[in-house]
């Protein structure tokens, strides 16, 4: 299998996606400049008990408060808050960390008020973003993840990811770390590291150690709160850095500026591999050149196609995904309706599985599967299931079927789902139903490359619009587009863009900036 990533980077979002044999199976988009991401670490203050939850609520300067449990301060809080104390108590001098005392565990039947109080400084870290209604998640047990390790600081021992089976293997890299790793901090070796040399873990772990050590200095020299102190790597970063594998053979970034901090940190994590990062500087839309604009049309919204004329329909609620399972107008198989609906279901455990790495699916997932009466099919689809889920990072629980033919699936939850709206309001009308006549839209564009070169003074720009209406513009030897060059100059640029509406238009400056040319009729 062949795997590559493809990241656009437009001027206020990122959109991150991972093709395996040319198929979407992942896609991130988030604001260029978003807040809150997993991993962050702040420092901030109590700002509610509430001992009825035996949790409390955290001021980190979002517009709803972070929430954080008893149980998820993390059993060396006491050690965390006296640190914090020693810190915050010179702000002219640090208190080094390897003088910092492991104080006892805290206990797990104590309660929240025994431990806070309104007002105190807490350090703490967001393990789930904010979704609908509720506030960032917290955790007091903060943890550094790198490729191969994560360091947690106060931690006591050296875990090693269950997925490392060879005993004589998990024995070396235990030996390896206790040796290199420092003074009050745990470390959990990750499943790429197996095999991994001395060196590189010992480079890494030292690059770990910074950034808790590069928060710290944050701490003491701001008096500031809430105040954030360590920021998770970029999107894209941080995909890299989870999903990378060998099998990778390119990595397309249209933005220079990216490309460098990705090229960057292939040096630094596989050397062998920093060759398959690809600065991407054609004119049609990093996205539309590896057809990914097209799946991404044709594998969000309400219902997906998958083959034959079966379809899922899936539904979001508050609670729970549910997911229906249906045939469509698939004809009959020559071994009866059994047969069908076996191979109905199978189709759409393959389906499902993509959706759910593809949204980002999580929380809990019910789906009503076409019935079957035959044992070994409903075993059959549930291996099925099973199998093409072991390729999804996140935690997952697949229970088999019930007796109403319902598949229950937990998967975890860190972000809100990637729910893309794929249906286009019109760009002309805005809804209200009537627009100018269609034939008049070229002239339209035209008033719009007047103004743009004799009034505002850009002489070279791109016009990005619908490719139907891109290839009415360039049809013929004195296209419509060449008259506009022969009339305004050759800086004039007709650029095809599956993601526009039919009569939809943008403007971009040489440097790819939008231009915004709507009139306010256009805009109301």
């Amino acid at each position: 299998m062949n795997s590559e990533v493809v990241i656009d980077v437009r001027e206020k979002e990122v959109s991150i996606a991972l093709l395996e044999d040319k198929k979407l199976v992942e896609y991130q988009n988030e604001p260029r400049q978003a807040s809150f991401s997993v991993g962050n670490i702040y420092v901030a203050k109590v700002k509610k008990l509430m001992p009825g939850l035996n949790a409390c609520f955290v001021d980190l300067g979002y517009e709803r408060d972070a929430f954080l449990h008893y149980l998820d301060l993390g059993s060396q809080f006491n050690s965390y808050n006296k640190y914090l104390k020693q810190v915050c108590s010179d702000r002219k001098k640090l208190y080094p960390f390897s003088k910092a005392q492991r104080l006892p565990d805290i206990k797990k039947d104590d309660t929240i008020q025994q431990v806070l109080s309104v007002g105190q400084e807490v350090l703490v870290q967001i393990v789930k973003e904010p979704i609908s209604t509720k506030g960032p998640r917290l955790t007091g047990e903060l943890s550094f993840a790198g490729r191969f390790i994560v360091l947690i600081p106060f931690g006591d021992k050296v875990s090693v990811s269950s997925k490392i089976k060879s005993g004589e293997e998990r024995a070396r890299l235990k030996q390896l770390i206790y040796s290199i790793k420092p003074k009050n901090c745990g470390v959990i070796v990750r499943t790429v590291a197996e095999g991994k040399r001395v060196a590189e873990l010992d480079n890494e772990m030292k690059v770990l150690t910074k950034r808790w050590e590069k928060a710290i200095s944050k701490v003491q020299k701001n008096a500031k709160r809430p105040q954030l102190v360590f920021e998770e790597t970029g999107r894209a970063i941080a995909m890299l850095r989870d999903l990378f594998n060998p099998s990778f053979e390119h990595i397309h970034v249209n933005n220079e500026e990216v490309y460098n901090e990705i090229k960057h940190y292939l040096t630094l994590i596989a050397p062998e591999k920093a060759d398959i990062v690809k600065l991407y500087t054609g004119k049609t839309p990093i996205f539309d050149n590896f057809n990914i604009t097209k799946q991404i049309k044709s594998s969000f919204g309400k219902t997906i196609n998958y083959k034959h004329g079966a379809y899922l329909i899936i539904e979001h609620t508050e609670a729970l995904h549910v997911v229906d399972v249906n045939s469509g107008n698939r004809s009959r198989a020559k071994n009866g309706q059994e047969a069908n609906a076996l191979d109905v279901n199978l189709g759409a455990a393959d389906e499902l599985a993509r959706q759910l790495r593809l949204r980002d699916m999580g929380g809990i997932i019910v789906v009503d599967f076409i019935d079957m009466h035959l044992a070994e099919d409903r075993q059959m689809l549930y291996e099925r299931m099973c199998k093409n889920m072991q390729k999804d990072r996140a935690r997952h629980n697949i229970l088999p079927l019930s007796k109403f033919g319902l598949m229950q699936i937990t998967r975890q939850r860190v972000r809100p789902a990637m729910d893309v709206n794929v249906e286009e309001d019109c760009p002309t009308c805005n809804g209200t139903g009537k627009i100018r006549s269609s034939i008049l839209f070229t002239d339209q564009l035209e008033r719009k490359i007047d103004r743009l070169i004799n009034k505002i003074g850009i002489t070279k720009f791109y016009l990005h619009v619908h490719p139907y209406v891109a290839a009415y513009i360039n049809k013929g030897f004195l296209s419509l587009k060449r008259k506009w060059q022969i009339k305004y100059g050759f800086g004039i640029h007709v650029i095809p863009s599956q993601k526009l509406a039919f009569l939809q238009y943008e403007f971009y400056d040489i440097e790819g900036n939008f231009i915004d040319m709507k009139e306010e009729i256009e805009t109301k």
